[in-house]
């Protein structure tokens, strides 16, 4: 393989880090700051997707974006209710909505299981057209999709700063503490899920408008893909903050499609790829615990040396 083909890969990994970034953002907030595992995040996905395909065939693309955003917006709302104020289970009440979700995807697009946006105007063919001739003209999809995930970190980097912020962060520590100083978690957790919902559709919409095309089943394993970047990417961006950690999200995002994208080239068969986010994820899970138990283990292998002897023995 010569190096334009590596560079290719390279950047074709770096276009599709990028964008499902955006996800991983969303899991960041539900799953990081506030404490919840949202299981709806393949089906906000889609219905990001379609919403944002169907809007960009109507022949408006960058209202498109916030049309998506709106539909995640509905779909966080819808799952939040669920486990706030109808004693659902959070782990459940996600796979109930993403169930749902699949009815109204097929509705957004019109019955249909794909749509072809090949003829379409989108947001990435506009930006194209603004780079044409410029030396960087092969790097427009790039430029949207850094410009979108910036946009969302110096969002967190603010919001997650304001009152109602720092309330969300502190419902997901303890939610008891919360109430006690007059703050009803139930609202709080409904407006984190409802942001991560819009950025989760976000996501979905612009993966459909940089590929031209989404189908009925766009956003399966989604989930495992954005947690096993979250992981990876809160390993090596271990410092505490908000802006770090969302930084390390976004990196997480990447170095997992450069991983993907390394295993496709060993010609594995399309049915071992799902096996192969598997295996990624419980590396990324692995990895942190093992950190977190290094310092017991060498106690134990310096103990059992040592003959079972304490220090002030020896």
């Amino acid at each position: 393989m010569d190096i334009a083909s590596l560079l290719l890969l390279g950047q074709t990994a770096l276009e599709n880090g990028l964008c499902l970034s955006l996800c991983v953002l969303a899991l960041y907030l539900s799953y990081r700051m506030l404490g919840v595992c949202d299981l709806s995040t393949d089906g906000c996905f889609t219905l990001g997707a379609s919403v944002g395909a169907v809007v960009a065939l109507s022949g408006h693309p960058f209202l498109a974006v916030p049309a998506a955003m709106g539909a995640g917006m509905l779909s966080g709302l819808v799952t939040s209710i669920l486990q706030t104020y109808m004693g659902i289970d959070s782990l459940l009440s996600g796979i109930i909505v993403n169930t749902g979700l699949y009815s109204v995807v097929i509705a957004v697009m019109g019955g249909s299981s794909l749509l072809n946006l090949n003829k379409a105007e989108t947001v990435f063919t506009k930006f194209r057209s603004l780079l044409a001739g410029s030396p960087v003209e092969g790097f427009y999809k790039i430029f949207v999709l850094l410009f979108a995930a910036a946009l969302i970190i110096v969002f967190y980097s603010f919001f997650l700063r304001t009152r109602l912020g720092l309330a969300l962060r502190a419902t997901g520590n303890n939610p008891d503490m919360v109430r006690s100083s007059s703050i009803n978690p139930s609202v709080i957790t409904i407006i984190g899920l409802m942001v991560s919902g819009a950025v989760t559709a976000l996501s979905g919409c612009l993966l459909a408008q940089m590929q031209k095309s989404v189908t009925s089943d766009i956003g399966q394993g989604m989930v495992t893909v954005a947690l096993a970047s979250l992981l990876i990417g809160t390993s090596f961006m271990s410092k505490k903050g908000v802006t770090p950690g969302a930084i390390g999200a976004v990196l997480g995002s990447v170095i997992f499609r450069l991983v993907y994208t390394v295993a496709l080239r060993f010609n594995m068969p399309a049915f071992m790829l799902k096996l192969i986010s598997s295996v990624i994820v419980i590396i990324a899970i692995f990895i942190p615990y093992v950190k977190s138990r290094y310092p017991a283990i060498v106690r134990r292998l310096t103990y059992k040396r040592k003959g079972g002897k304490t220090n002030a023995e020896t």
